[in-house]
């Protein structure tokens, strides 16, 4: 009675009548989801699986198994929405239960989750209670209707929007008064304008047209695309697509087919298809690709202008998902690298940002930053030698297909063997081809990528950002095909701990793979020692034991003199044998006393001057690095109501990874260090700090001065935004409507699931 009493107050408060006419979930509903739950609420990892990032997901409601749960024995049912079930009635079944309905007398779970926040107000801008668990790897309760009381007794801070500050009372008076009126949705899908539309027909044609050729490439493109969100040239801002499986023909509304894997056997006559992308974009799950007229064509140019020929498609049986270089053989491979070429970035980012929200199935074998280049195709071995690649493709299948918790270290050993004799016959192959120049391929922006990761997440660049790293990745075509199947195509979230092992312990392989083929540009009597810098203390087991041998005697074609090779390499890379339009970064990299950006004004030059003295040292000598979290976010406002944003990622050191467990006890952090980069390099802020432009000098000297965690949680109580600051969601969300403005193809909500409490 006292909360519907403060409802009416609210209500009455903010002129809206208490019998005013229905609220609309698209108008007044989904902006409030938005701007308030959609940052921890959207895609797998949403706590208790609810996403409200559209009203399907609202409408599903929450479950108790959680999707990530890398210990499980049994492979979980798929709960992918819009895909596995659809309408309310169908995720009943798979034992989703409502939070917008009411139950009798007691109002909708949602209400009394808000209400529960809105009982325990946080201080302002103050650390969180210690005791309060923030964590990504917390376990959620998840309360069904019946057991709230009892939930609500035993954590008082269990409400919504969980551990930050709250809602207005205008948006919280407005989610209670839909709530009351009996929660409706109203739902209108995305309609493609009449240039999307006429480009998705021409698409659609050529992916279905008859004929084995024709659909054994359709079959290849699928697989390749159907994480992307594509955009088409000339298309509406904000709409984007996706290419799925439909039993129904162009024309007929979509029906889609769910598979776990989108190379298993859809079990009926299907056909490829693309809809709307439904909901709120998400920049975690936002891995964009762009199609046109023009790529129409280059599609019909590396696939069909040559002669092939093919006698009948093959099955999805466990071999041919294992290989896709023997499922798709008739293909030529150099078609299917340059497509791949093409767009590098975007098949990067799919294994590197990841499907399934978190990448941290990859980045536990990944350094903290590293540089990514890829070979030329004129001089891929197996793209060249017809000899080679037969010899080749028998050694490329991966592990995965089978999850027999009994059989995972067979299976390891299995497919490790075969993977070493792979690179045996490569190096092999290779002695006769020492690396040159010409053997690395510039053939556009995306032939330079960097990436960063940030403990259990991790992004991707176009261009060489920050300092010389310690690796480099040299991917040819066998490498960047296979993770891309291992970790996007035939990777599973919902299965269990064999295949997920299966999984990392391969991935290792792969990244020992691309770092010794990077070797091969290198002086061949300074290989070794590279490598065993790589593979600090455990690591030296691991090159005993799992990996190959490396070629310490074919000589490099490259001029690259003096003690330190690497850093030669990368000064060529940056200078004579990089991009014409490669992006330089005069913050981390300054060889002149102008350590900014010429082109931007003089107010951020300061900026960027002051902090570039941050860049290139040592935890040892700044030791608030140590205090750091993984990507924090400098908000620096100039001008009249101008604000740029720069990353601040903390590359923490490790004596080597190559071990799935155990990451803590590899760590060096005293020889950590940070990139300061213009722009957001994360979905995942850990932290932001907010200050004008004037006062980054001081910023600067306040960062170089903290000795211990009093002198830091200073600074913080200066500059930060904590989760309980009053303005956190507007200074959160600016970082949306930054990268709306900066990047707007790329753009999307930010999560705050690792947002930490400094």
């Amino acid at each position: 009675m006292l909360r519907q009493l403060w409802v009416g107050c609210a209500f009455a408060l903010y002129g809206i009548a208490l019998h005013a006419e229905p609220l609309s979930y698209r108008r007044d509903i989904q902006p409030i989801f938005d701007a308030k739950c959609i940052a921890c609420h959207a895609c797998y990892d949403s706590p208790c699986q609810l996403n409200l990032g559209s009203a399907e997901g609202a409408l599903r409601g929450a479950n108790k198994a959680p999707v990530y749960d890398g210990a499980r024995i049994e492979a979980q049912a798929t709960s992918r929405l819009y895909l596995d079930a659809h309408g309310e009635a169908a995720w009943r079944r798979k034992d989703f239960f409502s939070v917008l309905d009411a139950q009798g007398s007691q109002a909708a779970l949602m209400s009394r989750m808000l209400e529960l926040g809105r009982s325990q107000p946080l201080p302002a801008n103050a650390r969180l209670p210690e005791e309060l668990d923030i964590g990504i790897g917390r376990s959620n309760l998840c309360p069904l209707p019946g057991e709230f009381d009892d939930y609500a007794r035993r954590n008082a801070h269990g409400g919504m929007p969980f551990a930050v500050t709250g809602l207005s009372d205008t948006e919280y008076a407005t989610l209670q008064k839909w709530l009351e009126q009996g929660a409706e949705v109203d739902q209108q899908a995305l309609q493609p304008s009449v240039q999307e539309r006429t480009q998705i027909e021409a698409w659609e044609r050529l992916l279905n047209a008859p004929g084995a050729r024709e659909r054994l490439v359709g079959r290849w493109l699928y697989e390749h695309l159907f994480l992307a969100h594509l955009h088409f040239e000339g298309g509406e801002p904000g709409h984007f697509f996706q290419l799925i499986r439909s039993r129904t023909p162009s024309g007929q509304p979509v029906d889609p087919i769910a598979t776990r894997l989108p190379n298993q056997d859809p079990g009926t006559a299907f056909f490829y298809r693309i809809r709307p992308v439904a909901g709120t974009i998400v920049h975690k799950t936002h891995i964009t690709y762009p199609l046109s007229a023009a790529k129409l064509q280059r599609v019909r140019e590396l696939f069909f202008e040559s002669q092939w020929t093919i006698e009948a498609v093959p099955g999805y049986g466990t071999y041919h998902r294992a290989n896709p270089f023997e499922t798709f053989r008739a293909i030529p491979a150099q078609a299917r690298y340059q497509f791949m070429l093409d767009n590098a970035e975007y098949f990067v980012r799919t294994f590197i940002r990841g499907p399934v929200c978190r990448g941290q199935i990859a980045t536990d074998v990944i350094r903290d930053n590293f540089w990514v280049l890829f070979q030329d195709p004129q001089h891929d071995l197996y793209l060249t030698d017809a000899q080679h690649r037969a010899e080749a493709t028998p050694l490329l299948s991966m592990p995965g297909q089978i999850d027999d918790l009994g059989e995972l270290l067979r299976f390891w050993r299995t497919y490790r063997d075969k993977r070493n004799q792979y690179e045996e016959l490569r190096m092999r192959a290779y002695a006769e081809m020492p690396a040159q120049w010409a053997h690395v391929w510039s053939g556009n922006e995306d032939a330079r990528l960097t990436v960063f990761r940030q403990h259990d997440s991790a992004s991707v660049r176009r261009g060489l950002i920050g300092e010389i790293p310690q690796t480099m990745w040299w991917m040819d075509f066998p490498l960047l095909e296979r993770t891309y199947y291992q970790l996007v195509v035939n990777f599973d979230v919902f299965g269990n701990v064999s295949h997920q092992g299966q999984t990392r312990l391969y991935f290792d392989l792969i990244r020992n793979g691309a770092e010794i083929n990077f070797l091969r540009l290198l002086p061949a009597d300074a290989r070794q020692a590279m490598l065993d810098d790589w593979y600090e203390k455990s690591g030296q087991l691991k090159l005993r034991l799992s990996y190959t041998d490396i070629d310490t005697e074919t000589p490099t074609g490259l001029q690259l003199h003096g003690d330190k090779p690497r850093q030669a390499f990368a000064e060529q890379l940056l200078g004579p044998h990089g991009l014409a339009n490669a992006i330089p970064d005069p913050i981390n990299r300054c060889r002149t006393s102008h350590c900014y950006r010429e082109e931007q004004p003089v107010a951020l030059q300061r900026v960027e001057q002051a902090l570039s003295r941050l860049t290139n040292r040592l935890a040892a000598g700044l030791q608030v690095i140590g205090h750091l979290p993984e990507a924090t976010m400098l908000r620096v406002e100039y001008g009249e109501n101008r604000r740029e944003v720069y990353s601040l990622l903390r590359n923490r050191a490790h004596s080597n990874v190559a071990f799935m467990f155990g990451e803590e006890h590899r760590y060096q952090p005293r020889l950590d260090t940070l990139t300061v980069y213009p722009g957001v390099l994360s979905s995942y802020p850990n932290f932001m700090f907010s200050l004008r432009a004037e006062e980054v000098p001081a910023f600067v000297v306040a960062l170089e001065g903290v000795k211990d965690r009093e002198a830091f949680e200073q600074l913080v109580d200066r500059w930060g935004i904590r989760r309980s600051h009053p303005q956190f969601w507007w200074y959160f969300n600016d970082l949306t409507r930054y990268l709306r403005e900066t990047e707007p193809v790329e753009a999307g909500v930010l999560d705050m699931n690792r947002y930490q409490n400094l």
